[in-house]
């Protein structure tokens, strides 16, 4: 299958999983892309709908998807992403939600086998037990305001000697 050169860096699975169902790269995404690629730092500005926020995140994914072992638990946060708005978040966590099981799917298809990807969302409406959990497990993607940022990055809780809260890069 032929691509453009943006989707190299990508594996197979992500790689393939993209042109099959989003089509070509937008603009941000094929020049976003490689450069996220080298870890360069990268500020996308372009207009809503363009693919700004899937520029950054389907490199994320498949970047999990390749350092993480399948069936391991996490020992850190991956991803945060920060939004002031509840409701983005959870816009956010859904359009996650579907490149997700699509790349699982698309994996499953070519027999492989990929981790589990642990999306969570953390604002002030989160219960104590889901914080709990985040804490005992956290996932590999954080979606939270940054009020809720602010607490879990100063709460005494999240200072213990547990590793559980290092955000890895």
């Amino acid at each position: 299958m032929d691509y453009p050169d943006c989707l190299s860096s990508f594996s197979p699975v992500v790689r393939d999983w993209f042109l099959e169902n989003v089509g070509m790269p937008s603009e941000p995404q094929a020049r976003g892309w490689p450069e996220i690629a080298l870890e360069r730092n990268v500020l996308i500005c372009a207009p809503t709908g363009s693919g700004k926020t899937f520029s950054a995140f389907l490199k994320c994914l498949d970047r999990i998807y390749s350092d993480k072992t399948p069936g391991t638990k996490n020992t850190g946060i991956r991803i945060v992403y920060v939004s002031p708005l509840k409701a983005l978040n959870n816009d956010i966590y859904r359009n996650l939600e579907l490149p997700v099981m699509g790349i699982r799917q698309k994996a499953h298809a070519m027999g492989i086998n990929l981790p589990d990807i642990d999306i969570a969302v953390r604002t002030g409406d989160t219960t104590q037990k889901e914080r709990a959990r985040m804490l005992k497990n956290p996932p590999d993607i954080l979606i939270t305001t940054p009020e809720s940022l602010f607490i879990m990055l100063t709460a005494a809780s999240s200072k213990s000697s547990s590793p559980k809260w290092n955000i890895s890069s």
